[in-house]
């Protein structure tokens, strides 16, 4: 007759803030209503509420028992079990040990005397009850049938409030009732189905929590969706919802439920999921890491799940895989891609995911680049491309017909230019390893013609601009790799110094130091190769603009100036005709008398070096320019060394 108004100074003495009074207020207002009026536990909940986030493990152990003890005794138990079952349920996950024993011992006594109390009702249950779920989550004990009932039976007016403070502003509160759902979807099991939407809908919208423990509840409620409800069922509501408008938190819960999922039921469903996720709308739909990772686990999933099944969706899965390697901006991110395509390859039987990019190489090729006239720096298809060219290995080199066109038509000079810096680099970077790559059918001669005269010659012609400058730097790049490959003969080597000679020769005067220095080599390069066999008048233009290099800024490209001017000489030595070249020579000669005397020594070695190249060829003259200016010179012994070999070398006239 009393119990209504001692509930009133209990709730208030309930959060004092000596713990062991809050335990004594706890376990007061469990007595006085299990012997008062029960309708005052309306009036406590709240209360009993608040004392599960107490950071003493001896209140939480004090609800528990009280709330276990009125699911047991509490004359109108029946009308609250839907207020008191998450109370107690919420416990089963509490962070010390005695107090989840405590409540999973009430919760089993709960269960059972449910279903003693209504054993005419479940008496079909009792005598055919079904086995567990073949695909029952590992680690997981299953709830008695009493317990079972009761959240299933309760689970419609449990739902909607806790469904409404998964995304409460107070991060404990959305923590516990993250908690609490996969408890509840674990007592449910194949009921889950008629409150599916909702739940989707609410986990959607959780697994973009910002916290870690809200989103690790989430996925693991979306586990057991995937375990107990038909995916033909959950793929209805959850696809739609993702086409419409894809995120990082749609995916999680789609990797999740499939995560969860049996092998047989996922099967019939396996292709329609990976066209879906490969379609540019989801899986292009955004550069963020998160998302991609998210995306990056729904491919995972499916592998793990169907393993050799992924076969028949091998294609799908691998364009989804490339988008994220070529969107990825950490490396993490793009390896683990790199070993989910490894896991891919070995799912189809296959060696390695070169051999599965050889496999599928055409119908990835065809959709990367069936929008290439419309390509800028930032499309995604780019990105595929690049990776596809990057990536596949000796594959490249059997999917030339498709490739050169595309690259000839994305570099001509109309096109983006920091989409042409971007295949540049590319290009040069396979070059470097041809054999491996894009020569490994040796098919790449064979498309000389299409490289010197349409991608690397309009690239190099001078324009005004930084950008430019830069794309010449990056053309002149690609043709030292292309001439350094030991992929081209003789011959096709002559036929490039022919086409490209002119323009090489004029980047030795860029901004750039790479390109001078690269350019010098390139001619180093063409006069080893062609030797006696470059026509006079050509090789006459060329040391001139070489002798230049001998006053450039950078000692490196001066070296190679002068390692090239060694390989002109070489090559006038060998040709008929030298009285062609004694007027070039002797000048040479004046001119590398003067940079005998530079400051730095390793030029003047260089430079002693091209005259002791060169002395065999007119030795008189030599001698005669020599000592004309001898007195001259700071370091006078580096001309004696020079008169010195000339005496001592005979003359090859």
């Amino acid at each position: 007759m009393q119990s209504e108004s001692l509930i009133g100074p209990l709730m208030q003495t309930i959060s004092h803030q000596h713990w062991k009074v809050r335990v004594a207020a706890v376990e007061a207002t469990g007595t006085v209503i299990q012997f008062g009026n029960g309708k005052s536990v309306d009036d406590v909940l709240s209360h009993f509420a608040q004392r599960l986030f107490d950071d003493v493990p001896q209140v939480r152990r004090a609800v528990a028992s009280v709330v276990g003890g009125w699911l047991l005794h509490l004359r109108d138990r029946y009308s609250f079990f839907h207020k008191l079952i998450p109370l107690l349920l919420s416990t089963l996950d509490d962070e010390m040990p005695e107090v989840r024993q405590l409540a999973a011992s009430l919760w089993e006594d709960v269960g059972l005397q449910w279903q003693r109390e209504n054993e005419e009702d479940l008496k079909d249950k009792l005598d055919f009850a079904p086995p567990p779920p073949p695909h029952y989550p590992l680690h997981e004990h299953r709830p008695l049938l009493g317990c079972r009932e009761l959240v299933f039976r309760n689970l419609s007016k449990i739902l909607p409030a806790l469904c409404h403070d998964i995304t409460d502003w107070v991060v404990g509160t959305r923590v516990k009732s993250a908690q609490l759902l996969p408890v509840l979807l674990l007592h449910a099991e194949d009921h889950t189905i008629q409150h599916l939407e909702i739940v989707l809908r609410t986990l959607f919208l959780a697994c973009a929590d910002e916290e870690t423990a809200v989103v690790h509840s989430c996925s693991r409620s979306a586990e057991l969706i995937g375990t107990f409800v038909n995916p033909e069922v959950f793929l209805k509501l959850i696809l739609p919802m993702l086409k419409k408008g894809p995120s990082a938190s749609s995916l999680l819960v789609l990797a999740s439920t499939i995560r969860g999922c049996p092998r047989e039921a996922l099967q019939p469903h396996l292709t329609a999921i990976a066209t879906e996720l490969a379609q540019a709308h989801i899986c292009q739909a955004s550069e963020n890491d998160l998302y991609l990772e998210r995306l990056l686990l729904c491919v995972q999933a499916l592998v793990s799940v169907c393993y050799k099944d992924c076969s028949t969706a091998s294609l799908q899965l691998m364009d989804v895989l490339l988008t994220i390697m070529a969107l990825a901006g950490s490396t993490s991110l793009r390896d683990k891609a790199q070993e989910t395509m490894d896991s891919l390859a070995a799912a189809e039987g296959i060696s390695s995911c070169q051999d599965l990019y050889r496999k599928y190489m055409g119908p990835l090729l065809e959709r990367a680049t069936a929008s290439h006239l419309d390509w800028t720096a930032h499309s995604p298809e780019l990105l595929q491309f690049s990776v596809i060219i990057t990536q596949s290995g000796p594959a490249l080199g059997e999917a030339l017909p498709q490739i050169m066109p595309t690259l000839r038509a994305c570099l001509q000079p109309s096109r983006d230019p920091q989409m042409r810096l971007k295949l540049f680099s590319i290009l040069s970077t396979v070059l470097l390893r041809a054999s491996d790559t894009i020569d490994s059918q040796g098919q790449l001669p064979s498309y000389l013609e299409m490289v010197t005269k349409d991608i690397l010659a309009p690239n190099l012609q001078w324009h005004a601009g930084r950008t430019a400058a830069a794309i010449r730097t990056a053309a002149v790049s690609c043709l030292w790799a292309l001439t350094s490959s030991e992929v081209l003969s003789a011959k096709q080597i002559r036929d490039v110094q022919e086409t490209l000679m002119p323009q090489v020769l004029t980047t030795l005067e860029e901004d750039s130091q790479m390109a001078r220095l690269i350019s010098c080599r390139i001619i180093n390069t063409f006069l080893k190769t062609l030797g006696s066999m470059f026509d006079p008048d050509k090789l006459i233009k060329i040391y001139p603009e070489l002798l230049k290099r001998l006053d450039d800024v950078s000692n490196d490209v001066r070296m190679a100036a002068a390692s090239t001017l060694v390989t002109w000489l070489q090559c006038v030595k060998n040709a008929d005709g030298k009285a062609y070249y004694q007027s070039s020579v002797q000048y040479l000669y004046r001119e590398l008398l003067v940079h005998l005397d530079d400051p730095e020594s390793t030029i003047q070695d260089a430079v002693l070096e091209v005259l002791k190249e060169g002395s065999a060829l007119f030795p008189d003259l030599l001698v005669r320019e020599t000592e004309a200016v001898i007195h001259k010179h700071r370091s006078a012994t580096y001309c004696e060394q020079l008169l010195q070999h000339v005496q001592a070398v005979p003359a090859t006239q």
